[in-house]
């Protein structure tokens, strides 16, 4: 769970993104006391750090885009079997399925059943 002092620090990156202002130690710290929030002294240069080189506004638009490829796959190959119709990606697919019924089946066959 999300402390205050993350969160309050989080909200102050965001308000300087929001204006293309470069994210600081200093800076959050200019928006925190503005706002009247008090967090551990670690916290800003903490965020800052984790921050500097980062493209703020890309990694929030790309939240949830690695999600769908956990096989660390790219995003777009993820998508592309279901905008391009017959892809040699998508006539593979079956074949993928079958490999996986093959390899279930040995398991039981050995003795390692889920319910044994």
């Amino acid at each position: 769970m999300i402390s205050t002092d993350e969160a309050a620090c989080v909200y102050a990156a965001l308000i300087l993104q929001d204006d293309d202002i470069a994210i600081t130690a200093e800076k959050l710290n200019t928006i925190l006391k503005a706002a009247g929030v008090d967090v551990e002294p670690y916290w800003p240069t903490l965020f800052a750090k984790s921050l500097e080189g980062v493209d703020v506004k890309q990694l929030i638009t790309n939240v949830g885009a690695g999600v769908a490829g956990a096989g660390g796959a790219p995003g777009a190959a993820v998508g592309a079997p279901a905008a391009g119709g017959d892809t040699p990606a998508a006539k593979e697919e079956p074949k993928k399925e079958e490999k996986k019924e093959e390899s279930e089946e040995s398991d039981e066959d050995m003795g390692f059943g889920l319910f044994d």
